[in-house]
């Protein structure tokens, strides 16, 4: 009896966590959003660094749809040390519909937060937080971004907390 209660509070709490998303404190997802227009590829211009991105560069992120209904996420980016390219794919799904907010996994059953904070009226740029203020991505349709939305993402960043200056900025030398 011990051992079918302990699966069930463990399943319960699998469940809890692949259905809850979060989003640094502060943050607010772009509404209205319309996930079929964010689906396609985003260079990313400038990230916050962590392990499974570390020594890459020509990153890029892209976005379509799979036969289920989720969305397919294939991140690329070139590792100059290694001298070759390195591929994650994993899925995303949209916690509430016509709300920038999205849960993404690369690990079976393990989500993680992924809130879209800024984007321009043509999907053509946005800000994206992960859920702490440990994740943080600039992305852009092309392989650089205007002055003018990068000083406004980053002030968006810079308000909520995050460490801006950190921001590691990608060169995109490589197809």
């Amino acid at each position: 009896m011990k051992k079918i209660s302990s699966l069930l509070m463990f399943t319960a709490l699998v469940a809890l966590l692949n259905s809850c998303s979060s989003i640094p404190k502060g943050a607010k997802a772009v509404e209205p959003f319309e996930a079929d227009r964010y689906l396609g590829k985003w260079y990313e211009i400038a990230r916050l660094d962590f392990k499974f991105e570390k020594g890459l560069n020509n990153t890029t992120a892209n976005y379509s749809i799979n036969p289920n209904g989720t969305i397919k996420v294939l991140n690329r980016g070139y590792d100059y040390g290694a001298q070759e390219w390195k591929e994650a794919i994993g899925k995303a799904k949209v916690l509430q519909e016509g709300k920038a907010m999205l849960k993404v996994s690369f690990f079976g059953p393990f989500y993680a937060g992924y809130n879209v904070l800024a984007l321009d009226s043509e999907y053509k740029y946005a800000l994206v937080a992960g859920e702490s203020l440990k994740y943080l991505w600039i992305l852009s349709r092309e392989k650089t971004i205007p002055a003018e939305i990068k000083t406004n993402y980053l002030n968006i960043a810079g308000n909520l907390g995050y460490s801006t200056s950190d921001l590691i900025w990608v060169e995109h030398n490589a197809e």
